[in-house]
């Protein structure tokens, strides 16, 4: 297999051999250029930090899960610089292809993870979760993609973006290997969930072709019970406020020494991040914590049902202001789970036109695996394992 430097940093044939055997064994991983591998120095989807930093010492505990449970690690996989985007685009390396939806973004931040698994050059993507991203690539590209319960899987070794709401999660082609991953890495999670409900007002930025396939898959359920949800401009108002306060102070020292190194929507980003007072960010706490608790309320025990993303991919060629547009509906739906902490999973069971979109479980915390079975459920008989 040739390495394609859009989706991989670093390939081995493996780059490291599995340290164990279990339920796990004959998988391979492609890991999202943010974690520690050992005797190799992350890159943060940015040439200048890789020059600059130094070899790592041991595997980060997600990736040393995986190897202990028999599987092999593939490479080194490509992310969004800093993982602060979800389009899965990089100035510097080239947007990985997205196989399931050629032409088309393949989504990010673990865009290289998710690329190397649609393509099968890996069966498992290692990568992180802050405002979507395991999510979005799953959706864009027809993916099974699980955000964990927020604080459920170490983050020893990785690169941080915002403190608050950093999640590791993983990329599978098969809901059977995503439950197995899954299993090892969150062996105490296994709390069952209750009933689906649903969030009309959540879909009213949502693509009416992708409403339309989201509302016949759930036409073969019951009448689910509705809540009103949270408002979703101020959802998103407050968690961008938080995430760019967290993302700056992280990484501002670095940033601030090296001028110029961004692509442009990174560094536009960055730019307005830098522009975030204490007092803006202490009431878009407050803010969070408020729309936490009456969220956490309407939600109860229940698995919330919504699409992934509210459209399919979007084209390599979108101009960067309806990109913009597409950014900001999208984490209207996904930062949901990053405020509240819960799992949430993105399914490939809707299909827009022949493009694939990921049906979203938010479940209740702990209930990583629930997510998975019930989704699975959800399939045609024809396509469950």
């Amino acid at each position: 297999m040739t390495a394609d430097p859009r989706i991989w940093r670093l390939l081995g044939f493996p780059l490291a051999v599995p340290t164990g055997s279990g339920v796990l064994d004959g998988e391979s991983v492609a890991v999202k250029d943010l974690f520690a591998v050992a005797g190799l120095p992350v890159g943060a989807g940015n040439p200048t930090y890789l020059a600059e930093a130094g070899r790592e010492r041991r595997h980060a505990a997600a990736v040393r899960v995986l190897l202990d449970a028999g599987a092999e690690l593939r490479g080194i996989a490509r992310t969004d610089e800093f993982a602060y985007s979800i389009a899965g685009t990089n100035a510097h390396y080239g947007t990985p292809p997205n196989a399931r939806a050629p032409g088309r973004l393949p989504g990010g931040s673990s865009s290289g993870p998710a690329s190397a698994v649609a393509a099968g050059q890996a069966s498992i993507g290692l990568g992180t979760d802050t405002a979507g991203s395991i999510r979005v690539p799953a959706s864009y590209q027809g993916l099974w993609g699980l955000r964990s319960t927020r604080g459920a899987v170490s983050a020893q070794g990785l690169l941080p973006l915002a403190l608050s709401f950093d999640t590791i999660g993983w990329l599978a082609r098969s809901p059977d290997v995503l439950a197995r991953t899954a299993r090892v890495s969150l062996p105490s999670l296994h709390q069952a969930a209750g009933d689906f409900v649903l969030c009309p007002g959540l879909l009213a930025a949502v693509d009416p072709a992708v409403r339309a396939a989201f509302t016949e898959k759930l036409s073969a359920l019951p009448k689910l019970r509705e809540i009103q949800g949270p408002d979703t401009k101020e959802a998103f108002a407050a968690f961008r406020t938080v995430q760019a306060a967290e993302a700056w102070r992280t990484n501002s020292p670095w940033l601030r020494d090296h001028p110029g190194v961004l692509g442009p929507d990174v560094a536009a980003r960055f730019a307005w991040a830098a522009t975030v007072t204490a007092d803006d960010e202490q009431g878009a706490r407050k803010a969070l914590a408020e729309i936490r608790a009456r969220f956490e309320a309407e939600l109860e025990d229940s698995i919330l049902l919504l699409p992934a993303t509210p459209t399919p991919a979007p084209s390599n060629d979108a101009d960067a202001a309806s990109l913009d547009a597409t950014r900001a509906a999208t984490i209207a739906l996904t930062c949901l789970a990053a405020i509240t902490g819960r799992p949430a999973l993105s399914a490939p069971l809707l299909d827009v036109g022949g493009l694939p979109v990921g049906l979203s479980l938010l479940g209740p915390r702990g209930t990583d695996l629930a997510l998975i079975k019930r989704a699975v459920a959800l399939a045609p008989e024809g396509d469950r394992p």
